[in-house]
């Protein structure tokens, strides 16, 4: 389905019966990797899997900021009046759902977020030049988005009254001291580190993902 919000077109797929969940996946991704996790939830919950601006059937518009995106979730969020959603993004779509706790703190039941980063250097080396080559080969703008954004400070963290779940993989491309301290600043938030996984490992259309989740929800 599409949806006109933010003045932005938005492709979303709708799944299952129950209490709401947004999923929001990373950069370069689209909603079809949480596929095998909308199958174990969809017994129980109505799942919402969007493609951000810029990715899969989602308007490819000129420009693209976190600030941005996260708007266009809470402007979809409210325009199909879903009422106190759980939240789950991965990566950019993590970065985005503390975006939207910060701004609009009593919109969301739960918010879960997976490999999420409060700004660029809070990367590990290896992945920033995984970035830069890929922006000076390529001059996508979802490379400059990583390069550059996002910018949030670690007062904005204290705004967050939503119960907050961070989720990291042992071997994550976010450094663990940036992970401990998005952890550290944000009200009674629980975290969880992922055993012998990568940043992306046991998100991606893999169901390990709903057994990490369901004791979550």
């Amino acid at each position: 389905m599409n949806i006109k919000v933010n003045n932005v077109n938005l492709y979303y797929e709708v799944q299952g019966k129950g209490n709401p969940i947004i999923l929001l996946h990373g950069n370069r991704e689209n909603n079809k990797i949480f596929d095998k996790l909308v199958d174990c939830l969809k017994n129980k919950y109505t799942l919402y899997s969007i493609d951000s601006r810029c990715h899969g059937k989602s308007e490819d518009t000129k420009i693209i900021s976190y600030d941005l995106m996260c708007d266009d979730i809470i402007c979809f969020i409210k325009e199909l009046k879903i009422k106190k959603p759980i939240l789950y993004g991965f990566s950019d779509g993590g970065i985005v759902g503390l975006l939207i706790a910060i701004k609009e703190p009593n919109l969301l039941k739960k918010l879960i977020v997976s490999g999420p980063n409060l700004y660029p250097k809070g990367f590990k080396l290896s992945m920033l030049l995984y970035c830069r080559y890929g922006y000076f080969k390529t001059k996508n703008k979802l490379f400059k988005l990583m390069l550059e954004e996002p910018n949030i400070k670690i007062e904005e963290l204290h705004k967050i009254k939503t119960p907050t779940v961070l989720i990291v993989g042992s071997n994550d491309i976010v450094k663990e001291k940036h992970t401990k301290l998005i952890v550290d600043n944000i009200n009674n938030c629980k975290f969880e580190r992922v055993k012998k996984a990568t940043h992306s490992s046991y998100v991606v259309c893999n169901k390990k993902l709903y057994e990490i989740l369901k004791k979550y929800l």
